[in-house]
């Protein structure tokens, strides 16, 4: 089902001369939306009943490459499983030419107002069905050994405050990798070069692989504890396990991968001096 169709990228939308990576996750949620509505079983409804629509369980997506100004792109989502209570869903961003910008794939419950992931209504597991395809997508981090003493931890703290929150009073999850990008960039700048000084013909830092899961909602007014431990370093790929907590309980937990890209959105290599600050004296 295209979801979105030919939306043309805007000044606004740009991280430099890129599309911020924050609006794949918009894109993934208006698609969520429009899927919900073919099926009828809308957020709008669910919110009025106080249940949190469409939360999201587990994440792998890959940014294949970035939209710049002035490009279109569409969506396109597919259901992969469908379950008592879940629902598996594929996004698939692409170009004018149908090449593609992105690929994700999530697993969304709604969970009701006393707690627990609500049953799909039969009419709309039975719309699902008929929109479902069997397909294999392999996406998210490459993985690969992890050497605690080879690379460095660090972390941040951030009261979720109103902008950050859904209307269900819960951090939005669109919100959680600009924490995770906050404290990338604070430990870069701590340790060399401000990103605003390293950013030029490279964009690096980008988000491109990731697997997260999503264990329990961050409520607003949390005070959230981002710890970053860095697991692999190359030319190619910073890997970074992310670990965010409220209250000493982990909510969120998982591994991304940044990379390097050129202004045109293909990616390229790091330099030296961009990967130095991941160097243990």
């Amino acid at each position: 089902m295209r979801t979105i169709d030919n939306h043309s990228v805007r000044f606004g939308e740009l991280a430099g001369p890129l599309v911020h990576h924050a609006m794949f996750f918009d894109w993934q949620l208006i698609s969520t939306q429009e899927i919900a509505y073919e099926v009828e079983y809308p957020f709008e409804d669910l919110v009025a009943d106080d249940a949190i629509p469409y939360a999201p369980v587990g994440l792998d997506a890959t940014i294949h490459r970035y939209p710049t100004f002035g490009d279109t792109v569409s969506v396109e989502v597919t259901p992969l499983s469908v379950g008592n209570s879940s629902v598996e869903l594929l996004y698939e961003a692409v170009d004018a030419d149908g090449d593609p910008y992105s690929t994700a794939r999530m697993t969304h419950v709604t969970i009701a107002p006393e707690g627990g992931a609500l049953r799909l209504p039969e009419a709309t597991r039975e719309r699902l069905r008929e929109l479902q395809a069997d397909r294999e997508v392999d996406i998210g981090p490459s993985g690969g050994a992890h050497d605690a003493d080879a690379y460095p931890t660090f972390e941040e703290y951030f009261r979720v405050h109103s902008p950050h929150i859904e209307g269900s009073e819960l951090a939005y999850f669109e919100e959680y990798p600009r924490f995770a990008d906050i404290a990338l960039e604070s430990f870069v700048a701590n340790d060399g070069p401000r990103l605003s000084e390293l950013a030029g013909e490279r964009q690096p830092f980008r988000l491109r692989d990731w697997h997260w899961d999503f264990k329990s909602p961050v409520l607003f007014d949390s005070l959230l504890e981002v710890e970053c431990d860095v697991e692999a370093v190359d030319e190619e790929t910073v890997r970074i396990a992310h670990t965010f907590r409220t209250d000493d309980e982990t909510r969120i937990e998982g591994v991304s991968e940044y990379g390097c890209f050129d202004r045109e959105g293909e990616p390229t290599q790091f330099t030296d001096e961009m990967l130095a600050p991941f160097r243990q004296e």
